[in-house]
C-alpha cells in the first residue's frame, strides 16, 4: 500500500490499524535542537480524542503518545522521530455484523476490490483513527513554528445550516479561550450553543451531520510555496482533502470569489510608514498570490460531509452482490467537526513546516 507518506523535507510516515496494537508516525526533516514538549504534544492529541462528550463518539483512548527515538534531553537530534499511540478499546465484534457486507459511503468496496482484502473491524487503515498520528506530527511542526512567531488557529464555522459570524479581528489567544470552553469548538458562544443543540438532538435520532472548520494562519513571512506543481494553496489543498469525510477546500474568497468583479476582487496593495512591509488592504487572495505566500493571513475553509455511519437500518450489498441490509450499530460521531479541528491545525502545520525548510534553501 502506497500513499502512507506527506511531505518533502518534513516529511512524516504514519502507520497503523483502528483495531491493530497501535498506531504511529515517523518524522523525517525535523530540524535538531527543538525543544519536544511531550505535554504540548499530548494536549494536541487530547483535542482529537474521542470521549469527550456527549456529541463525540464514546469510545474511550487516552490517545498517550510516547516518544521511541530522536529526541535527546528534551530536543529533537535531527534523526528519525518515532511517536507510537497504542489502541485500549477496541471492539472488534461490534464489526461482526459487517464482515461480508459493504457499508455505504464507507471504504470497505474500494479497499476490497483495490485489494482483495480489508480489515472490516472499524475500516482498518482507512479509519480516521489513523489521523491521530497526523496530530502527534502536527503537534511537532507546531513546536518548530513556534520559533518562528507562526500562530495556527481553527475553528468550527458551521454544523449543518448554522453557521458562525467572521471571526473578530483580535488575538488569537483570545478567541482559542472561547473554543476550548465549548464542547463543539466554535470560537463564538452564542453559535456554540445552537451547534451543540442540534448536533445532540441528530445524535438521538441515530443520524449525522456534516460541518466547516476555517482555519487562519498568522506570522507566516512572504515567499512560501513552490511553483508551478507546488503552490502552497495547492498543497494545503491536498492535506485538507486527505482527512478522512473532508468534500471541499477554499481559501481565500473561495467559490464566493467567482461571483465578483476584478475591481471588486483585487486585493490592493499599501505600504506603511517608512517603506516595509507591504500588505493589502483587502484579503480576498487568503495569503497566497501566484502559490506563494504574501505575507497577509493565510485563510482557508474545509467542508466535512455527514459521518457515514448511522444509527439507522440501510439496504447495502454482500461480497457476492447478493442484496443485504446493515444494522446501524456501534460507537461513532454524529458530528466529526469538533474533533476535527486539531486535525486541520496539525495538516496546516506540517504543510507550512515543509515549506520553511524548503525556502530556507534559496538563503
Amino acid at each position: 500500500m502506497a500513499g502512507n507518506t506527506f511531505g518533502q523535507l518534513f516529511r512524516i510516515s504514519t502507520f497503523g490499524e483502528s483495531h491493530g496494537k497501535a498506531i504511529g508516525v515517523i518524522i523525517d526533516g525535523c530540524p535538531p535542537n527543538i525543544e519536544i514538549d511531550l505535554d504540548f504534544i499530548q494536549g494536541e492529541l487530547d483535542k482529537r480524542k474521542p470521549g469527550q462528550s456527549k456529541i463525540t463518539t464514546q469510545r474511550k483512548e487516552s490517545d498517550t503518545a510516547s516518544i521511541l527515538s530522536g529526541v535527546f534531553e528534551g530536543k529533537s537530534t535531527g534523526t528519525a522521530l518515532a511517536l507510537l499511540i497504542p489502541n485500549e478499546d477496541q471492539r472488534s465484534k461490534d464489526y461482526d455484523h459487517n464482515k461480508d457486507i459493504f457499508r455505504p459511503s464507507h471504504a470497505d468496496y474500494t479497499y476490497q476490490e483495490k485489494y482483495g482484502i480489508r480489515d472490516y473491524r472499524g475500516g482498518g487503515r482507512s479509519s480516521a483513527r489513523e489521523t491521530a498520528a497526523r496530530v502527534a506530527a502536527g503537534a511537532v511542526a507546531k513546536l518548530y513554528l513556534k520559533q518562528k512567531g507562526v500562530e495556527i488557529f481553527a475553528h468550527v464555522s458551521s454544523a449543518g445550516t448554522i453557521n458562525s459570524p467572521n471571526l473578530p479581528v483580535q488575538a488569537l489567544s483570545a478567541l482559542l479561550v472561547i473554543r476550548e470552553s465549548n464542547i463543539v469548538r466554535c470560537a463564538d458562544q452564542a453559535t456554540a450553543n445552537e451547534m451543540i443543540e442540534m448536533i445532540d438532538g441528530v445524535r438521538k435520532d441515530g443520524d449525522t451531520v456534516g460541518g466547516k472548520i476555517s482555519c487562519i494562519i498568522r506570522n507566516c513571512p512572504v515567499g512560501l510555496g513552490e511553483p508551478v506543481f507546488d503552490k502552497l494553496h495547492a498543497d494545503l489543498g491536498k492535506a485538507m482533502l486527505s482527512i478522512n469525510a473532508v468534500h471541499g477546500f477554499e481559501y481565500g474568497s473561495g467559490f464566493a470569489g467567482s461571483e465578483m468583479k476584478g475591481s471588486e476582487h483585487n486585493d490592493i496593495f499599501h505600504v506603511a510608514e517608512g517603506g516595509k512591509p507591504i500588505s493589502t488592504s483587502t484579503n480576498f487572495s487568503g495569503g497566497i498570490q501566484g502559490g506563494i505566500s504574501n505575507g497577509m493571513d493565510i485563510t482557508f475553509r474545509v467542508a466535512f460531509k455527514p459521518v457515514a455511519t448511522i444509527m439507522h437500518n440501510q439496504q447495502t450489498v454482500d461480497k457476492s452482490g447478493n442484496a443485504a441490509e446493515i444494522k446501524g450499530k456501534g460507537r461513532h460521531d454524529p458530528c466529526v467537526v469538533p474533533r476535527a479541528v486539531a486535525i486541520v491545525e496539525a495538516m496546516a502545520a506540517l504543510v507550512i513546516a515543509d515549506h520553511y525548510l524548503r525556502q530556507a534553501a534559496y538563503q
